[in-house]
C-alpha cells in the first residue's frame, strides 16, 4: 500500500501512549488491499497505520489440536526479553488489516500479540462480497469448541516464542463473544476485553452456549466495552451481564458508551468514534496492568 498522507496526530498517538501512530488516507480500491473485500476503507477514508519498524512483526504458522498449521499473524517487541502475551480475536472479517494493525499497537505496548485465522477451516472471509455471505458461508459453521481450542494452542507456542506467561485477550464483535467463553475457560488467564461481543443468543450445535451462560465459570476479570445505540446487542444484556458477575462475585467491568453503536473502534468503517474507541483503548491498557499483565 503506498501513504498518500501520513502524519501525525495526537488524537492518534493517544492509542499507544509514547508512540508514533499515523493516519492512512485511501483514495482508491487498490489502496485498500489487505481490508476484506465488504469492508474496504471508503475513498478519503483515514484509518490508523500503526508502523512494524522496531517490532518483529509478520505470519507465522501454529499447530493446532487437530494438527492444522494454523495461520496467524504475531507482532512484538524486538529483542530477546520475555513479553505478556495478548490473543487478539478476529471480527466476522478475519484477520485482515485492521486486526493485523491491532496486533502492532499492543506490541507497541510491550506485548506479544497474536491474532490466528481462527476461520481457515471454513473458509477466507477477506474474499467475500458481504456480511450476508460470510455469516451464512463462514460463521455458521465455525464451532466454539475448535475456536477455543486454537486459541489454547496459540497461547501454548506462545510460551515457547518469548512469552513470559503471562496471557490476555481481547477480541471485537465475534471476536468479542469468543474472548468471554475463553476466559470462562483458560484458569492461566489474566484479563480479557471484549468490545461489543454478543452476550446472549439462541444456542445451536456450534454455538452451545453465550457470556451470560458461562459467568459462574469465569476465570478471570473481563472488561467489556459497548455502545448503547448498537443494533445487535441490546442495553438490557449489558445490564443482565452486570447483573450476574455482581451475583457470582466475579470481577468485571462493563462500560457502555451513550453515543456510539456497533465496532466503534473499527477505524476503517464509518461506525468508528474517535473519542469512544481512544478511550476504550486506554482502558484496554490499564485494565491489563491492573491485572498483572
Amino acid at each position: 500500500m503506498h501513504d498518500t498522507d501520513t502524519v501525525t496526530d495526537p488524537d492518534f498517538d493517544s492509542l499507544v501512549p509514547g508512540q508514533s501512530v499515523g493516519r492512512r488516507t485511501f483514495v482508491g480500491a487498490a489502496l485498500a488491499a489487505g481490508f476484506a473485500l465488504s469492508v474496504r476503507p471508503a475513498l478519503g477514508q483515514d484509518v490508523i497505520h500503526t508502523p512494524a519498524d522496531g517490532l518483529l512483526a509478520g505470519e507465522v504458522r501454529i499447530v493446532a489440536p487437530d494438527g492444522v498449521a494454523l495461520a496467524a499473524y504475531r507482532a512484538r517487541p524486538a529483542g530477546d526479553g520475555p513479553v505478556p502475551v495478548v490473543l487478539v480475536v478476529q471480527e466476522i472479517f478475519g484477520v485482515h488489516e485492521y486486526i493485523r494493525d491491532v496486533c502492532r499497537r499492543l506490541a507497541r505496548a510491550g506485548y506479544l500479540a497474536i491474532a490466528p485465522n481462527l476461520f481457515q477451516r471454513q473458509g477466507d472471509p477477506s474474499a467475500l462480497a458481504s456480511v450476508a455471505e460470510i455469516q451464512a458461508g463462514i460463521v455458521a459453521k465455525v464451532p466454539d469448541a475448535q475456536v477455543l481450542g486454537d486459541l489454547e494452542a496459540c497461547a501454548e507456542w506462545a510460551q515457547t516464542q518469548g512469552g513470559d506467561g503471562r496471557l490476555g485477550i481481547t477480541g471485537f464483535c465475534w471476536g468479542g463473544r469468543i474472548a468471554w467463553l475463553f476466559a470462562a475457560r483458560h484458569a492461566g488467564l489474566k484479563a480479557a476485553v471484549a468490545w461489543y461481543g454478543r452476550l446472549d443468543g439462541t444456542p445451536s450445535a456450534n454455538t452451545p452456549t453465550h457470556p451470560l451462560d458461562v459467568v459462574e465459570a469465569l476465570q478471570a476479570p473481563v472488561l467489556g466495552l459497548y455502545g448503547a445505540k448498537d443494533q445487535g446487542i441490546p442495553v438490557s444484556d449489558v445490564e443482565a451481564m452486570r447483573e450476574r458477575l455482581a451475583a457470582a462475585g466475579k470481577r468485571g467491568e462493563l462500560v457502555l458508551y451513550p453515543d456510539a453503536g456497533h465496532a466503534f473502534h473499527a477505524d476503517y468503517r464509518p461506525s468508528y468514534r474517535a473519542a469512544e474507541a481512544a478511550d476504550g483503548w486506554a482502558r484496554l491498557l490499564a485494565w491489563f496492568r491492573a491485572n498483572g499483565l
